[in-house]
């Protein structure tokens, strides 16, 4: 018999899930595990690589089991990945030379500012679609090179190897045989060329990086090489790879110019399919790779923009403050606040991205009173997320020229009712909630089933997606026009403070 599954491994920033889908979308069987976070210094954020694998390999195992599968059941596997986070190995013995510097990291500020101040940034701006910030793997890579004796010149020499997670986890899954990762991924590192999607002479030379340390890039719909290292899923074809955010835009069937998705998780991320050619934005935002379906495919793209602290902050309220004792509790202590009480807060602990990019803001409460209570806290950290997607929202429509007529929305926050609803009150547009909310997964498992034939086409795909609950606006638009403009007044107090 023909394998009926698809198996989706989805490596997050604060923990590893492996769902297994059926030929409707259907999840039959799913696993989670979370990990520790290190914050060694102030700014600093890293991961151990071994907790990379090891919960992703477990959570495969989990999944699969509790489908009552085998590894012959599987047609396919595919990858998404928490993107940017950087690590750096030795390819002879397959150990890491160092932790693992996260995605939210902020290391590497004094080194982009540098790069700025030699007037560098319009050049990676034209090439890559990217700003100069330390958000992106480029500048953590160059970091390790410099600080890790010898390393440049073991690079130099093909002795070490460098990958975002979906490479580190593709190098384990293949034994160390395959060294590669998709042009999604490749497209968030400051050295790819968007136009080409080949890494960039000019920019490596910039940041001193050997090309011998690099990846090889490849679509994010194809065979990349077969199982070995789980004997349960030995021999199992791993088919797709994506960046997370890119996953989520595909598993969200937004498959045509003009069509978004937001996802709400550790941070979050607005994306719009702009088509077969990068549309340059006027208003900070990204231009990222949103895929390439086959070796011979089209690159196709999309706008992007980020919020680093989305349901980070939630868990800032349970293990910073304490004022939960589970994330889930967060919309019922919000719900006691029958508004924010004049209470506002910027979640910038990590600085501020798109479409600001303001790397030395920092976190700030601002409208507190003796009668402002731990609920309109809670409340006021829920709004931050609805309003910081906002804010993304209006600068890709000025660039895109267009106003969206919906937002297809997807990640853990958008259980959060309370939050789905705010979010259309601001954005005055229908909020929509697929039937299936794991989407980074599915999007990750379309990519695998196209590339082994599981799935014809993206018709086909498209013809699955639907929705769970559709949040309409309610709020008066004049009451959320000045909740907006007071935000904007709290967001310029946190700009610029670690600069001071």
């Amino acid at each position: 018999m023909r394998p009926q599954f698809i198996l989706a491994l989805d490596q997050g920033t604060t923990s590893s899930r492996a769902i297994v889908f059926d030929r409707r979308g259907r999840a039959r069987g799913a696993a989670q595990q979370e990990f520790p976070q290190h914050f060694p210094q102030p700014g600093w954020v890293e991961h151990d690589p071994a907790d990379l694998w090891e919960t992703t390999r477990r959570v495969a195992l989990a999944a699969v089991a509790e489908a009552n599968l085998t590894g012959a059941g599987l047609a396919a596997i595919g990858l998404t990945n928490q993107r940017e986070t950087t690590l750096l190995w030795d390819r002879a013995t397959g150990r890491p030379l160092a932790p693992a510097i996260v995605w939210q990291d902020r290391r590497t500020a004094d080194l982009c500012a540098r790069l700025k101040r030699r007037g560098l940034e319009p050049l990676f701006r034209r090439k890559t679609g990217l700003v100069l910030d330390p958000y992106f793997s480029g500048t953590k890579l160059a970091w390790l090179l410099d600080r890790l004796p010898g390393a440049r010149r073991r690079a130099a020499r093909g002795e070490l190897a460098f990958g975002t997670v979906d490479t580190w986890l593709l190098w384990q899954l293949t034994g160390g045989r395959v060294h590669a990762t998709d042009v999604s991924n490749a497209s968030r590192t400051l050295l790819l060329d968007l136009r080409t999607g080949a890494w960039d002479d000019e920019l490596l030379k910039l940041l001193r990086i050997p090309r011998a340390v690099l990846p090889a890039i490849r679509a994010s719909s194809e065979v990349y090489g077969e199982v070995t290292a789980i004997p349960a899923l030995r021999g199992v074809p791993i088919g797709g790879i994506a960046g997370d955010q890119q996953a989520a835009l595909f598993g969200q069937a937004c498959f045509r110019p003009g069509l978004a998705k937001n996802t709400y998780g550790t941070g979050c991320f607005l994306l719009l399919h702009t088509g077969e050619k990068p549309v340059v934005s006027r208003h900070q935002l990204l231009t990222t790779i949103a895929w390439r379906l086959g070796p011979g495919g089209p690159l196709e793209y999309a706008l992007e923009g980020s919020v680093f602290i989305g349901g980070a902050v939630v868990q800032w309220l349970r293990d910073g403050l304490g004022l939960i004792a589970r994330s889930a509790d967060v919309e019922a202590l919000a719900a006691r606040a029958p508004d924010n009480g004049g209470v506002f807060l910027v979640p910038a602990f990590t600085g501020l991205g798109a479409p600001h990019w303001d790397a030395a803001a920092r976190g700030a409460i601002v409208g507190l009173t003796r009668g402002s209570t731990s609920a309109h806290v809670a409340r006021a950290a829920l709004e931050s997320i609805a309003y910081q997607s906002a804010d993304l929202l209006s600068a890709m429509e000025a660039d895109a020229g267009l106003r969206l007529r919906e937002l297809r929305v997807d990640g853990g926050a958008t259980v959060n009712a309370g939050l789905m609803q705010f979010q259309s009150d601001l954005l005055r547009v229908p909020v929509i909630r697929p039937r299936t909310r794991e989407t980074t997964a599915l999007g990750a498992a379309y990519l695998a089933g196209l590339a082994v034939g599981f799935w014809k086409n993206r018709a086909e795909i498209a013809a699955l997606w639907g929705a769970d609950k559709t949040f309409r606006p309610r709020a008066p638009r004049a009451a959320m026009r000045k909740l907006q403009a007071d935000w904007h007044r709290a967001v310029t107090r946190a700009k610029a403070w670690a600069d001071r």
